[in-house]
């Protein structure tokens, strides 16, 4: 058995002898607080990024480019891995979570303007997210170095993918859509690992959501009010 696999064991082993417990209440169905769509990178820790260890608290789901959406015969829609806690649990509360550095965005970046050939299951991806991702690369500023526009990109992909939530039929009305950036790249104010809310329902403007969320102001932050 590959060594590494039996470190996984090992590790889930104290896993269940800590989790034993917690799973009681469990047994017949979940009610999540919240679904929060991740990218899949391995540097995004998607419960521990939270302080999560509770099971049945989140419905986490992940992606390269943290994408709310499919193709369907019907056309582009949301996704069912994230519409099912939203129409089947009572979950009201919709995060997407992008992150500093994203490999996805990247790549449509790279694709957008320079050409990139990638296997045909990444580039499946990668076709979500392209057409939504073009009109930002057209209004990225001409002094930004390609850091910077990546991480602009990250916050535009993050506003594209709440306004596909907010635009869906299928999602109810009363749920409450929420975007935000995992920060590990130091270009936010803050510790690396701190998330910043960049946008509530599609408002985007630092100032009005500052103003509608006091509470949380220190945390509302974005490089790119285009």
């Amino acid at each position: 058995m590959n060594q590494f696999v039996r470190e996984l064991l090992a590790g889930n082993a104290a896993h269940a002898a800590a989790f034993d417990g917690r799973f009681d209440d469990l047994q017949e169905g979940q009610t999540p607080r919240a679904v929060t769509v991740c990218c899949s990178d391995s540097r995004v820790l998607q419960d521990a990024m939270w302080d999560n260890t509770e099971p049945g608290t989140l419905f986490t789901c992940g992606n390269i480019g943290n994408r709310v959406i499919q193709e369907t015969d019907e056309g582009t829609v949301v996704s069912g891995d994230v519409l099912y806690p939203l129409a089947h649990t009572g979950t009201e509360t919709a995060v997407v979570v992008g992150h500093t550095g994203c490999g996805a965005v990247t790549a449509a970046y790279e694709v957008l303007i320079n050409g990139l050939d990638e296997p045909a299951g990444i580039e499946h991806c990668l076709e979500l997210l392209k057409p939504h991702l073009a009109p930002g690369i057209e209004r990225l500023p001409d002094d930004l170095s390609r850091e910077a526009e990546i991480n602009r990109l990250v916050e535009y992909n993050v506003d594209r993918q709440i306004e596909h939530l907010r635009n869906s039929t299928d999602v109810p009305d009363s749920v409450t859509a929420v975007g935000v950036v995992y920060d590990f790249q130091d270009q936010y104010d803050g510790k690396r690992g701190e998330i910043h809310v960049i946008n509530i329902d599609g408002e985007t403007d630092v100032d009005a959501l500052q103003a509608a969320h006091p509470e949380i102001e220190s945390r509302i932050e974005r490089l790119w009010e285009y």
